[in-house]
């Protein structure tokens, strides 16, 4: 099975590392690596249009390369779907993120968006991030990881992809807690509570310097989401789908006569 492994954190993050490892160990991947050159956290499904990639060859030390790209994940994963590193991808795995990726935040994150490309090109994807040993269950990002047992949860998941009930147009979403795990739950996504607000950091010669997004941000506590599971010190995996369709309103919308509005308005009668 040909494996794709990128992130968002860059090609030099241990996170990614040491899922390398671990993936080279699975009977039967042939593994490929393209991941950002820099840091691309919170990047989401943005992607490069506007210039040339550049796209340079890293040797990892122990007989194996991988190719970093000044793009963002979702460029990693389509330089590979298009050609750089020979067939195309069987399998996205992307992470291990260098934080959480839990309830609303999947929205913004590279590391999932990268997972979800695979969801585009009609492959399974795989998602992967670790809560800091400061055990926080927010975005701000701890110092100090272990990544050991999220290398080898993923690994042994993907040696056993087969067997494992995840439909074509679903990605999984795993969040690995600090610590040693306490058990695996299928979950789903939880809602976070955001704290934003606008404060003026500074004025420098007549411009302002804002910040909008809050350090405190929360969750609703409800029994089966992602949070629960990572409170409760266990493994959160979520399944997701690319579908936003609103089905419920595209079908009160079936019944609103959508052509009138090409013509003008009608006269209102008073």
């Amino acid at each position: 099975m040909r494996v794709l492994l990128t992130n968002d954190d860059g090609i030099h993050a241990t996170g990614l590392l040491e899922l390398r490892r671990a993936l080279l160990e699975v009977p039967g991947v042939e593994l490929s690596v393209v991941a950002p050159s820099v840091n691309q956290s919170a990047t989401a499904r943005s992607i490069t249009t506007r210039r040339p990639l550049e796209v340079e060859e890293i040797d990892f030390g122990d007989g194996t390369i991988g190719y970093s790209a000044d793009g963002t994940p979702v460029d990693c994963v389509r330089l590979a779907a298009l050609g750089l590193v020979g067939g195309p991808p069987e399998l996205i795995v992307s992470g291990i993120n260098h934080g959480s990726n839990l309830g609303d935040d999947i929205t913004y994150s590279g590391t999932v968006a990268a997972a979800l490309e695979g969801v585009v090109l009609g492959v399974p994807g795989i998602a992967v991030s670790q809560q800091s040993m400061a055990r926080e269950m927010d975005f701000r990002l701890g110092e100090d990881f272990d990544f050991a047992e999220a290398a080898a949860f993923t690994a042994r998941l993907v040696e056993e992809l087969e067997t494992i009930p995840l439909p074509t147009g679903a990605l999984l979403n795993i969040n690995c807690p600090a610590g040693d795990a306490l058990g695996a739950r299928a979950t789903k996504l939880g809602r976070r509570i955001y704290r934003d607000k606008l404060e003026l950091h500074q004025e420098v010669d007549g411009r302002r310097i804002y910040r909008i997004y809050g350090d405190d941000p929360s969750y609703h506590a409800e029994e089966g989401t992602d949070f629960a599971a990572i409170a409760d010190g266990c493994i959160a995996v979520t399944p997701l789908h690319f579908d936003l369709t609103a089905t419920a309103v595209l079908e009160e919308l079936g019944d609103f006569d959508l052509g009138r509005l090409i013509g003008p308005a009608a006269e209102k009668v008073e």
